[in-house]
């Protein structure tokens, strides 16, 4: 898919501008999504996915979720309260306007799941790279991984977000591991690295 321009009103709760499930090989590029939920969802059973060149907001951004939600084995090669994993994420060249969660991964999304702490999805292999652009929000980056199970290999590259209304954009990071280059704003639990080399 590409070159599509899906317009719905910010403040409209689940209209996600593409839903991706048990899907393989799906190519969606050179596209704006401007809903008031997420720009694109991938979610179980889904591989292969390739995003890029995507202009997205003001809603929720693109994301990787509703894994493990019915206990079944959930395979994403994002990310609560089941078994399985989310891993071999790309997220490219994404321009974010007014986005309200312009990065996040949560392994506690689903509020009815937050004591159970050991059980969430496997997050590993995320990157993110060359993302630019404004949050509504406070928080820009949000990873919030389980005490036990945590998020590896976690890589931001180039990744510069601002806050829409002023003030200084902000971080929640807990238990995620990897690195970070040349990212705004600052992401304290991930190692900062100069010379990420790309290939």
């Amino acid at each position: 898919m590409s070159n599509l321009h899906i317009i719905a009103p910010n403040d409209s709760p689940n209209t996600d501008g593409i839903d991706i499930g048990s899907s393989t090989n799906v190519f969606i590029n050179n596209s704006t999504i401007e809903t008031g939920d997420d720009c694109i969802v991938i979610n179980n059973g889904s591989s292969f996915i390739n995003i890029s060149g995507i202009f997205c907001g003001p809603g929720h951004g693109i994301s990787v979720g509703s894994l493990g939600k019915n206990k079944k084995y959930a395979t994403v090669e994002h990310v609560h309260g089941g078994s399985g994993y989310a891993r071999n994420i790309t997220y490219e060249n994404i321009i974010l306007v007014g986005v309200k969660h312009p990065v996040i991964i949560d392994q506690f999304y689903d509020p009815r799941i937050i004591n159970n702490i050991g059980q969430a999805v496997k997050v590993s292999d995320v990157t993110y790279l060359d993302i630019h652009g404004t949050s509504r929000g406070k928080n820009a980056i949000e990873l919030n991984c389980d005490i036990i199970i945590g998020c590896t290999n976690i890589v931001l590259d180039n990744v510069n977000i601002t806050r829409v209304y002023g003030g200084k954009a902000q971080t929640i990071c807990t238990k995620a591991h990897g690195m970070c280059s040349s990212c705004y704003p600052d992401v304290p639990c991930l190692s900062q690295n100069s010379s990420i080399i790309r290939y």
